[in-house]
């Protein structure tokens, strides 16, 4: 029986015949499902960890941490008392939001800051 070989970066199973098969000069040997393989971990050097559609990204994503694992029940208590800050909250005036610079006058307040500037330093010099 043909032995089956594992993808060096994606982690898929390789069909008997089929892939690519690398060497390196010190004798660690790479096999790749495809060419998208090969290029991504030898010419582009990703690792395979940090690449989302790869088998060991999604077992690092998949795996919950201790400190995150919590009861059903304390993660709603959780969520409620975050609805309930939300809605102590007060709202901000709608008349500060019509008074925002739009577009160019951003360019004028940056003026308005240099000149603002250029006063305190006269009247720290003087």
């Amino acid at each position: 029986m043909v032995e089956r070989r594992i993808c060096s970066f994606c982690g898929n199973e390789i069909e008997p015949g089929t892939g690519k098969m690398y060497v390196k000069k010190d004798g660690t040997m790479y096999s790749f499902c495809t060419h998208k393989c090969y290029e991504n971990m030898i010419q582009l050097r990703r690792i395979p960890r940090r690449t989302r559609w790869t088998r060991h990204a999604r077992k690092e994503r998949v795996v919950p941490s201790k400190e995150s694992a919590v009861a059903p029940e304390e993660a709603l208590a959780e969520e409620s008392k975050a609805e309930v800050k939300e809605a102590e909250k007060p709202e901000a005036p709608k008349e500060a939001e019509a008074e925002k610079p739009v577009g160019k006058p951003a360019k004028k307040a940056k003026k308005v800051k240099k000149e603002a500037v250029s006063k305190a330093k006269k009247e720290s010099e003087g």
